[in-house]
């Protein structure tokens, strides 16, 4: 049977009605965090530390017992929309960015198996729709809190600090090349790429494509498990309509302080003021290269 996707031009006011009815019946649980920005290596980076005495429930993955899967079946409080016959969109339970939305695959599949066509269509139909960060975390070293595949967006800016994005400005020249190359500010692996412009379809195919380009550049590669190819190795991916980042993971946390995608994009999350003295002290960038891997282009 064939899913309806939503009607172009209604995702944003229907993630906007469906934010303030999961609010008002309970369903979303938003962590109240303070905003500081720290500068570093020419980028002003945005920590969040945690104000409210909401806390996330810890995760099981690494737990003996299964895991509980929050998206089959989902709260049907926090759906927001069919995206396509193999994707639909959540609210994320428990928010520190206003409007985060999930894109979640109907079958489960594992976070590690590889980005597949189905799932760049889906997620490019909802970049198409407002001004977006699309980040996925390659697996649980990466960031990854559910083992069930799923696909983010938060609207941007990120922050009030007068750019879309902390890492713009290590951004805006590499936009000149439109081949696969390296950002000159970032002091750890990664492969960066320009997306050419078009319909939704066509951009969600070219950035499938350079997607398994971004793989092999920054040495991630493909091995098969179960009929289907996974990742070799954890990493982390940031995209936009006009352009894609991708990352390989070296540890999931530094001095105890775990980092996910969004770090990478210049924004970074701690729970207490202990931990922003951490990261205070150890310097942004620092703490990215740590979890990360050295760039194999500096000697």
């Amino acid at each position: 049977m064939t899913t309806a996707s939503f009607q172009p031009g209604t995702l944003w006011p229907t993630l906007v009605a469906q934010t303030a009815h999961a609010l008002a019946c309970g369903a979303l649980r938003p962590i109240d965090t303070i905003q500081t920005t720290l500068d570093d290596a020419g980028v002003r980076f945005v920590v969040r530390q945690v104000s409210s005495l909401v806390r996330k429930p810890k995760q099981t993955m690494r737990s003996t017992e299964p895991p509980v899967d929050p998206f089959l079946p989902h709260d049907p409080n926090l759906f927001v929309a069919d995206i396509s016959p193999t994707h639909f969109a959540l609210l994320n339970k428990f928010n520190v960015i206003d409007h985060h939305l999930l894109i979640v695959t109907r079958a489960s599949e594992p976070q590690e198996a590889l980005l597949d066509l189905d799932d760049f269509t889906a997620w490019f139909a909802c970049l198409n729709e407002f001004d977006g960060l699309g980040f996925y975390n390659g697996g649980r070293d990466a960031g990854a809190s559910q083992p069930h595949k799923h696909l983010q967006i938060v609207p941007l800016p990120l922050g009030d600090m007068g750019q879309a994005l902390p890492i713009d400005v290590l951004i805006e020249a590499a936009l000149a090349e439109s081949k696969i190359g390296r950002l000159p500010g970032l002091p750890f692996e990664h492969a960066f790429v320009r997306l050419e412009t078009g319909p939704a379809s066509e951009v969600a195919r070219q950035a499938f494509e350079r997607y398994r380009a971004l793989l092999d550049a920054a040495g991630v590669g493909a091995v098969e498990a179960a009929g289907r190819l996974h990742q070799s190795a954890p990493y982390n991916l940031l995209t936009t309509t006009k352009w894609m980042l991708l990352v390989p993971r070296g540890a999931e946390q530094a001095e105890g302080l775990a980092v996910n995608a969004l770090g990478f994009a210049g924004s970074l999350f701690v729970r207490n003021a202990e931990e922003l003295e951490t990261v205070r002290m150890m310097g942004p960038m620092s703490l990215l290269r740590r979890v990360g891997l050295p760039r194999r282009d500096v000697a």
